[in-house]
């Protein structure tokens, strides 16, 4: 079971990125598959989540409005759109899949290697 994080970068404030999350090993169709990040410091926290086989999707107060999460079954594959990105955005980005719909860490497993994203101001 293999989750696998990418897209992280350096950029400036308002720019956009978009984070790439490869599944592979199971299926996760009846997973919740969410985004979280942990800045230096700081706790890991929740981003945004969504149901594999699609649906409603959740995002963080710091999230909404800014960043977009969607998957692609045919690709095993859960993207996180981020715009108008911040300089309190920069985080380490990881991603993770729960049995259960929730926002907290401690109910995702399968977590992935992160991906670094920085941003500038």
């Amino acid at each position: 079971v293999q989750l696998q994080a990418s897209g992280g970068g350096l950029v400036q404030a308002g720019g956009s990125l978009r984070l790439s999350c490869a599944a592979s090993g199971r299926t996760f169709s009846n997973s919740r598959m969410g985004w979280f990040r942990q800045a230096p410091g700081k706790e890991r926290e929740f981003v945004a989540s969504i149901p594999w086989s699609g649906g409603s999707t959740y995002y963080a107060d710091s999230a909404t409005g800014r960043f977009t999460i969607s998957r692609d079954s045919d690709k095993n594959t859960v993207y996180l759109q981020m715009n108008s990105l911040k300089p309190e955005d920069t985080a380490v980005y990881y991603c993770a899949a729960s049995a259960v719909s929730t926002t907290n860490p401690r109910s995702y497993n399968s977590w992935g290697q992160g991906t670094l994203v920085t941003v500038s101001s």
